[in-house]
């Protein structure tokens, strides 16, 4: 048995009479002489839920993730509730896919209120309605950066770019939205409360959420589900405990790990040592 087959959980349901959400048959991606993605199925990402791409550096993660938003060359099928992403143009593809980078451009001088208000008009269509000034201000409360409303982009921090880009992605309202590693600059207080108002607006806007993290603590926590890479292929997709395990982490990550829970019963990763390791 192949490992990829070894490792990939079994599925719950035959997807029952579900519709709703992201279906990737036969995708592959990447550059025009180096594929990165090849041939990968994932049955559906369900709306509401958050799904996080897991793996080690230069897994795909990223180039799985900017070939969903349509920034990357891609063959295949992306099927959001049912229509296929692949066939639509780059701007109508837009109005539904919002994706969030690493990093925000530079040298933006824009105040952070006028920036989101020109996301907000990026998003294209027409039956979206606007958010008012309060209403923009009052995700930057949520956010807990309402003080930088008049501050500019080009002044701040990198994990307060990083929070204002996700106030970006929000106000646009799209069905599939997609941050690649939206943690990456910022302290364990906004961690946390990023991922918590991540999945709120998940559920609240019924919402496919995929999420690039290197911290599998963070995927164990706050994942509803996760897809699990190694050189472009997936290796395990299922409900985080389900897929990070002792046997993924030493095939996918080349370590010897354990699953423990906390004394408040949430799960934890703990690394003993790295594989072929003799002291181990």
């Amino acid at each position: 048995m192949s490992a990829v087959l070894q490792f990939k959980a079994k599925p719950k349901t035959a997807l029952n009479a579900v519709t709703q959400g992201l279906q990737i048959r036969d995708f592959s991606a990447g550059y025009p002489k180096h594929p990165v993605i090849r041939h990968l199925n994932v049955p559906m990402l369900p709306r509401g839920k958050i799904t996080i791409l897991l793996g080690p550096n230069g897994s795909g993660k990223s180039t799985l993730l900017r070939s969903l938003a349509g920034l990357n060359r891609a063959e295949g099928q992306l099927l959001l509730d049912g229509h296929d992403l692949m066939s639509m143009s780059f701007s109508r593809r837009a109005e539904q896919v919002v994706y969030l980078p690493q990093s925000l451009p530079a040298g933006v001088h824009l105040h952070v209120l006028e920036s989101i208000i020109v996301a907000q008009r990026a998003s294209g269509s027409q039956s979206k309605q606007h958010e008012t000034t309060e209403q923009v201000m009052a995700l930057l409360q949520q956010l807990g950066i309402e003080h930088l409303a008049l501050s500019y982009l080009d002044q701040l921090s990198g994990g307060q770019k990083q929070l204002v880009g996700l106030a970006q992605s929000l106000i646009r309202q799209p069905s599939l939205l997609l941050l690649d590693e939206p943690l990456s600059a910022l302290d364990l207080n906004y961690q946390f409360h990023v991922m918590d108002l991540v999945r709120k607006e998940t559920q609240k806007r019924n919402i496919v959420t995929v999420v690039v993290v290197h911290d599998i603590n963070i995927a164990l926590r706050h994942g509803d589900r996760v897809l699990m890479l190694k050189q472009g292929d997936l290796i395990a997709d299922g409900e985080p405990e389900e897929v990070i395990t002792p046997e993924s982490l030493a095939h996918v990550y080349g370590v010897h790990g354990r699953i423990e829970r906390c004394s408040q019963g949430t799960p934890q990763i703990l690394i003993d040592g790295l594989v072929g390791d003799p002291s181990i």
